[in-house]
């Protein structure tokens, strides 16, 4: 095991800290990894073990929520998600495609991290803007009718 810094011994301090503030709550495991995962910007191994001995929980009782839960990622994310609705309008009137474009121009695949950190590339099932497919959002933008990659290329530009 890599030697901890002392950054990270204060954000494990900070998440002892709130496992003491949750552990009488009900159902407590959901919020204390949602906070654990706003502290560290994700939820890697060694701190969903660190959960599991705090609580007195088995680590694979931990993992199976993480793995169970969307929100929940096990790798570094970006600063923006771009999540690619693949609805089925959005995958017949061209999903597939947009994602190509989009793997291309960020030199990434589905899941994955672009190597500066800003944009992770999800897949949803449906934005719910099904007249401008294929669709992409960024944050609270909804990009649509996506067809070239000259337009992707404008649309990620405003987020540098």
């Amino acid at each position: 095991m890599a030697p901890v810094s002392q950054e990270q011994n204060r954000l494990y301090d900070r998440l002892a800290e709130v496992i003491e503030e949750k552990k009488d709550l009900r159902n407590p495991l959901i919020e204390v990894l949602r906070i654990a995962q706003e502290i560290f910007g994700y939820l890697p191994i060694e701190v969903q073990e660190f959960v599991a001995e705090k609580m007195n929980i088995p680590a694979s009782k931990i993992y199976g929520v993480v793995t169970f839960y969307n929100f929940f990622s096990m790798k570094p994310r970006g600063k923006y998600t771009l999540n690619v609705c693949t609805g089925t309008a959005c995958f017949v009137k061209g999903a597939p495609r947009l994602i190509q474009m989009l793997s291309e121009e960020l030199g990434i695949s589905m899941g994955d991290t672009t190597e500066d950190g800003r944009f992770t590339m999800s897949a949803v099932r449906c934005v719910g803007a099904c007249s401008l497919a294929p669709v992409f959002v960024i944050g609270e933008d909804t990009f649509g009718r996506i067809d070239s990659k000259d337009r992707i290329k404008e649309i990620l530009a405003r987020y540098e």
